[in-house]
């Protein structure tokens, strides 16, 4: 395998596992932590993710409960909670705050399913993106006579074949992720 080869794998490989990320944020029916990731919560006048801040677990199907480390900074994280607009309000008992997952209707579930596939589709143009980038690379290689005009072919097709591999690979988490958001 050539390093061009392996660069476009690479960048290929950290868009798709960008995708997985930001999937496992979307909303299904169930408890999820991974939802709480990209909250930001005002802790000592820092933004700080909640994970540096608090254990998160899911003890039932539809209940997420933040331990915070320090007790103190409750009000802050249901602060962080309500403003990321995940769609769950908090609730502060005590030394923890839950989550009380509510069911989805069929509305919210096609609003999320919607956003699923916008997430695939940018997925697809980031590799898109970095198809281009490495052709127009190699096309420039070969212009400038370092590089054999087979070479440059036989580059361009490995190209091609590691982007369709990821677009289907993106096509197929995508559609994994949203027959779990469709499940009632």
């Amino acid at each position: 395998m050539s390093s061009v080869d392996k660069q476009v794998k690479d960048a290929m490989q950290a868009a798709f596992d960008h995708l997985k990320q930001e999937l496992k944020a979307l909303r299904s029916g169930r408890a999820n932590s991974a939802i709480l990731d990209r909250v930001m919560v005002e802790v000592y006048g820092n933004m700080t993710p909640i994970k540096s801040v608090a254990n998160v677990t899911v003890p039932e199907a539809r209940q997420i409960v933040v331990t915070p480390f320090d007790p103190s900074t409750c009000n802050a994280i249901a602060k962080g909670i309500d403003a990321a607009n995940i769609g769950i309000h908090p609730i502060v008992d005590g030394k923890v705050v839950r989550l009380n997952v509510p069911p989805m209707d069929e509305a919210i579930r096609k609003q999320i399913a919607k956003q699923c596939k916008e997430l695939g589709e940018k997925a697809k143009i980031s590799m898109r993106e970095v198809r281009r980038k490495y052709n127009d690379l190699i096309r420039k290689q070969k212009a400038d006579g370092d590089m054999p005009e087979d070479v440059m072919k036989k580059l361009e097709k490995t190209i091609q074949e590691l982007t369709d591999k990821f677009c289907k690979e993106i096509d197929q988490a995508c559609a994994e992720k949203e027959k779990e958001i469709m499940t009632v």
